[in-house]
């Protein structure tokens, strides 16, 4: 009995976590990795891909990212959102909440406030490469704990960078669509 309620529990913490809706934040043993970089050429001019990203949190959002992303509070040049990133195949929800900071046209940084890890940093920079843009990705991701932070750390940071790919993919094929439109 005792060990099954200790395994429930495990189990809980652990969907906690993964899922964001049990922030651990304890300032102990904080170790950080690097996340990225990760890099993407995109055929259109940096105004109209830094639109393309700032779109869901400053502007009116498709019907797909208000699936995704929800805008909290938000300011001249900052916003605070709540991501959400279907996880575990799909049968469970990430939910984080993150500051993302606007100097327009030329970068983008995101603060991890509230997630299954306690800080991460990213940006998006956008510089003018040839005719068009280059998109850098780079962050750091923190964990607690010393050796645990090792293992939860291994745990997160693939899946975190492979939705930044996702993303940069998706707005590569926004950007591209609307500067042929123009």
């Amino acid at each position: 009995m005792v060990a099954r309620a200790a395994a429930g529990g495990a189990a809980a913490g652990y969907l906690g976590l993964v899922s964001g809706a049990l922030p651990l934040d304890l300032g102990v043993g904080r170790r950080t990795r690097p996340l990225g970089p990760q890099t993407v050429d995109i055929a259109a001019p940096r105004e109209t891909v830094f639109e393309v990203i700032a779109q869901p949190y400053l502007g009116r959002p498709t019907r797909a990212m208000r699936e995704k992303v929800s805008v909290l509070e938000q300011g001249s040049d900052m916003v605070l959102a709540a991501h959400r990133t279907p996880v575990a195949g799909g049968r469970l929800t990430a939910t984080t909440v993150e500051t993302v900071r606007f100097t327009r046209p030329e970068r983008v940084d995101f603060r991890l406030v509230r997630g299954p890890v306690p800080a991460v940093t990213e940006s998006f920079e956008l510089s003018e490469h040839g005719p068009g843009t280059r998109l850098t990705y780079t962050g750091e991701l923190g964990t607690d704990l010393w050796a645990a932070d090792r293992w939860w750390g291994g745990v997160i940071a693939p899946r975190w960078e492979a939705t930044v790919a996702a993303t940069l993919a998706a707005v590569k094929h926004e950007a591209e669509r609307r500067a042929a439109l123009a």
